[in-house]
């Protein structure tokens, strides 16, 4: 089976710092696999509450993640401090991709990239939703991040 190859985008809109605590090493002495997903979902929360949403009310709708990919590009070790950013892409009826890429703070070594696929669920229905304006209106006034 080809390995996954994933293509980043030119600027990010958002972006988090977050430590590697001792309890996302695995026994191999770096960031264990189910942690990355873990940090990379901090991320996302705080995207959407620097945005003014929670996970369970964007614009009135809850999200799910419907996929998401992942990348590693080198090892992550306890104490390094992660910067995540992100950018929605490739919106669709339902959601849109959250492109992510991680690297370490002190040295800019990626670690890792991808993308989660957002999706808009209406909470009485419990069926997909459309894409709401009044988030796509927020994302749009969002501003490049400087590239590292």
């Amino acid at each position: 089976m080809p390995r996954i190859q994933f293509s980043l985008p030119e600027h990010f809109v958002f972006a988090a710092d977050i430590q590697i605590y001792i309890s996302h090493v695995n026994q191999g002495g770096h960031l264990d696999n189910a942690q990355l997903l873990t940090l990379v979902s901090e991320a996302w929360v705080r995207f959407f509450k620097a945005l003014g949403y929670t996970e369970g009310n964007v614009a009135g709708f809850a999200i799910v993640v419907g996929d998401l990919v992942a990348q590693y590009k080198s090892e992550g070790f306890h104490g390094e401090t992660m910067r995540v950013s992100m950018v929605p892409q490739d919106y669709n009826k339902y959601g849109f991709d959250l492109l992510y890429r991680m690297e370490c703070l002190d040295t800019a070594r990626e670690v890792a990239r991808g993308k989660i696929g957002i999706v808009f669920i209406d909470r009485e229905s419990r069926k997909v939703a459309a894409v709401p304006a009044a988030f796509v209106a927020k994302v749009s006034a969002l501003e490049i991040l400087p590239t590292p």
